[in-house]
């Protein structure tokens, strides 16, 4: 989309941008979110300059990426808080962001890194799903569902480590449903102890 005034990009450098995230998309899951941005411009046929015209970091790279996954996972907190109790809403939607964390290797250690740092552009990306994710978990702990204690950044820090730890080796890829409702158990409500 081209804002009020602004020319709309040629058409080879609209190509050169879809061909880049194309690939890029490609070279991610094969190697990882520290993949080499060398690479991807050599296989998407352009020079370096070209991929950092279009993407001047890494984190740009990755935002372009990301961006569309981020704000369907704001989407559906936003669908599940109106359509479901609130622990149910937060624990479909934690499963979701912890499934699409394992996505491309080493994304959760990069959404950690930008978590507060707010010039990186994927941390812009974060913010919206972030919120809404955080929402949710408000709403658990207003229902006495979660621990008052539990902030959104404990709750992403927690999401973000399961999604880690799934893809260091694949045996636990195929625990990462037990490891997050380990982490469900620990965040509910306990009556407290006289």
């Amino acid at each position: 989309m081209v804002e009020s005034g602004a020319r709309a990009p040629r058409a080879d450098a609209q190509r050169n941008y879809e061909r880049i995230l194309d690939v890029a998309r490609t070279v991610i899951e094969e190697q990882g979110t520290q993949a080499s941005l060398r690479d991807v411009a050599r296989r998407s046929g352009v020079g370096l300059g070209t991929l950092y015209r279009h993407f001047p970091s890494r984190d740009a790279l990755l935002e372009a990426l990301l961006r569309r996954r981020f704000d369907h996972l704001a989407e559906r907190a936003e669908v599940l808080a109106d359509s479901c109790p609130p622990w149910e809403a937060l624990t479909r939607w934690l499963d979701e962001f912890v499934a699409g964390a394992g996505r491309y290797r080493g994304l959760p250690e990069s959404i950690m890194a930008t978590l507060r740092d707010d010039d990186s552009p994927l941390h812009a990306a974060c913010l919206g799903m972030r919120r809404s994710g955080g929402a949710l978990l408000q709403r658990a702990q207003l229902a006495g569902q979660v621990r008052a204690d539990v902030t959104a950044v404990d709750l992403f820090a927690l999401a973000n480590a399961v999604g880690w730890i799934a893809e260091q080796d694949p045996a636990l890829t195929g625990r990462r449903e037990h490891l997050l409702a380990l982490v469900l158990d620990g965040l509910g409500a306990r009556p407290r102890q006289a």
